[in-house]
């Protein structure tokens, strides 16, 4: 429980101790003794005229007394000039003080020195000729200035006008001291005490709100001097990623004008200054469109989502020319909802159409040019394989024999050509190995153009695992390796399309048993995680390094420990893009000589 002496001690130090300042606060104060230093000047000059008007009162008074002063006592009479001309040597001491390095640095003190000087002098004067001087008139004209032309820090007025109380009802009442009036002898009264207690208590409390006032003011200045320069880094930035960037950016309004462009958009279009586009397009439906009805679906587009992405046309240049633009757009509303305009980027995509067009001549090259001719070839393999002149020994038409020649067939017959089974078999291998890297070719270059199609259904994972196991089942025997499968029925269906997921446990198997020496063990696995589905297909073999980890999902990777291989690399890029294309992730956990463990997520249902 808080007692008075508590309160008033946190009082205390909340209003003479040292704060903790900030650099506003330090600021503030900076600010706040320039204001006392220049409006102390004000006052020092005004408190010269003040006691020069009333010196001129006493001078005239000594020839022609005033009526006013014929019933103060005479001992007041002729001392009040010499207190006067005290009080002058004081304000002009005080005049040379502030135009020093410490009036500047110091005003505070300054302001106590010169208050107490002016105040306490006539005090002093009258202790010495042994009475108390009550001059109400000078405090009231004192403390009434100080408030109103240097209306800061109130503690300084709390301190001038105490100093001068104290001495005048303390010093007084230890000597006995009384006034020179005969009918108020007593140093003060109730009347007295009120007039001054509140007197100064309406100049504190003025003083208090202004000093309060200026200084939220002054905070108010400083965060919103703050908020401009951040504003003005921002503005400066934003221009130079404005003006620098390689996208072109720009707003347009509904109507089809464009409100605002930068010069990588003026580029785009053809001209040397970004004002040039938005000075010459004011339909942008049949100004830039070599289609317009491409602005139509834009704006369709924009009313329904409120935004587009990689939208393609073809647009006219200035020069005429047609190049391809992907716009990235949304529309920017105010806060009732009311289009204001549309903003965003556009990107030059000319030369990915052309390469698009090149790959899928390419495509077309590929397909008629080595695939058809590899698949005839092992469709005539496969009819030879299965007819009944071919056996393990003997060629078609008789016995071969290595070491002899064939006999030479008659112009106008037909002979058969002595090929053993085995060697057809290897023919029919090495075709279709042909065949499949021909496919995944084309497979790996469509999915990075177009990427992969999926078709989505409620899938269990074991069913998936189980047939992949069950197609791979001779090269496993062929390995001598020995797979583990953990997946079990019971966990959650997952999002995923058969097909594909299929290829990816496959990939991964065979991925294992080309890269390791016969006799490896394999270990599938699949846990729920969150959301998603984690699985594992583990291996116990030689490991790849941390290098080769990095890189071995790219197009075209091949690892340096691969037996017996012609494959390019495509299998493991293949599985990231399926598995990307299922919004799950892809990765291993591999180090030389301990195996390799490769993981991916699929999101369940």
């Amino acid at each position: 429980m808080a007692t008075p002496f508590t309160t008033l001690q946190k009082w205390w130090r909340k209003t003479f101790s040292a704060p903790k300042t900030d650099e506003i606060t330090i600021l503030y104060q900076a600010w706040r003794n320039r204001f006392l230093w220049q409006r102390l000047r004000l006052w020092l000059w005004l408190a010269l005229i003040c006691l020069l008007s009333f010196t001129l009162r006493d001078i005239y008074g000594l020839f022609f007394p005033f009526q006013e002063f014929k019933n103060l006592p005479g001992l007041i009479q002729p001392r009040s000039l010499v207190i006067n001309f005290a009080m002058l040597i004081n304000i002009l001491v005080c005049f040379a003080l502030h135009k020093t390095q410490f009036g500047r640095h110091r005003p505070d003190l300054l302001f106590l020195g010169s208050s107490w000087s002016i105040g306490l002098a006539s005090q002093l004067f009258a202790t010495l000729r042994g009475f108390a001087l009550p001059d109400h008139i000078g405090w009231s004209l004192l403390f009434l200035s100080q408030a109103i032309l240097m209306p800061v820090c109130y503690t300084l007025h709390l301190l001038s006008q105490a100093a001068v109380l104290i001495y005048y009802f303390g010093v007084n009442t230890i000597l006995g001291l009384k006034t020179p009036i005969p009918e108020h002898p007593e140093i003060y009264n109730v009347t007295f005490i009120l007039y001054i207690f509140w007197f100064c208590t309406i100049c504190d409390i003025g003083v208090y709100l202004y000093d309060r006032l200026q200084r939220s003011e002054f905070f108010a200045r400083q965060e919103l001097e703050s908020a401009y320069q951040k504003l003005k880094v921002a503005e400066a930035k934003y221009r130079t990623i404005f003006e620098n960037a390689v996208e072109g950016i720009f707003q347009s309004t509904p109507e089809g004008r464009y409100i605002t462009a930068n010069p990588a958009l003026a580029r785009i279009y053809g001209y040397s200054l970004a004002e040039e586009v938005t000075a010459n397009f004011t339909d942008i439906e049949h100004q830039l469109y070599v289609d317009p009805s491409r602005r139509a679906e834009f704006v369709r587009l924009m009313e329904k989502y409120g935004r587009v992405s990689e939208f393609e046309s073809q647009i006219y240049r200035r020069d005429g020319s047609i190049v391809w633009i992907s716009e990235k757009a949304y529309a920017v509303r105010d806060e009732q909802g009311k289009l204001l305009y549309y903003e965003g980027l556009i990107e030059d995509i000319t030369q990915r159409k052309q390469t698009e067009e090149e790959l899928r001549v390419f495509f077309h090259a590929v397909s008629h040019d080595l695939r058809n001719p590899v698949l005839g070839t092992l469709m005539v393999l496969k009819n030879l394989l299965n007819s009944d002149g071919i056996g393990d020994k003997q060629g078609i038409g008789g016995e071969f024999s290595p070491l002899l020649p064939a006999p030479r067939p008659s112009a106008s017959s037909h002979s058969s050509i002595p090929m053993p089974r085995s060697i057809l078999e290897r023919m029919i291998q090495s075709s279709d190995r042909q065949l499949n890297l021909i496919n995944s070719l084309m497979e790996a270059h469509v999915s990075e153009l177009q990427g992969i199609v999926l078709q989505l259904q409620a899938v269990q994972l074991l069913s998936i695992v189980e047939a992949a196991i069950a197609d791979l089942e001779p090269l496993l025997v062929q390995n001598q390796a020995t797979l583990t499968n953990l997946v079990t029925a019971d966990l959650p269906l997952v999002n995923a399309d058969p097909t594909q997921l299929w290829r990816v446990f496959s990939n991964l198997i065979v991925n294992g048993l080309k890269h390791n020496p016969p006799g490896l063990l394999l270990t599938i696995n699949a846990t729920p995680k969150d959301d998603k589905i984690y699985c594992t297909v583990s291996d116990n073999g030689v490991g790849i390094t941390q290098q080769q980890s990095d890189r071995l999902f790219e197009l075209y990777f091949r690892g340096s420990n691969i037996r017996n291989s012609v494959g390019l690399g495509l299998g493991l890029y293949l599985c990231k893009q399926i598995i990307n294309a299922h919004g799950g992730e892809i990765g291993i956990n591999s180090s030389p000589q301990a195996g390799a463990t490769f993981w991916f997520t699929l999101p369940m249902i």
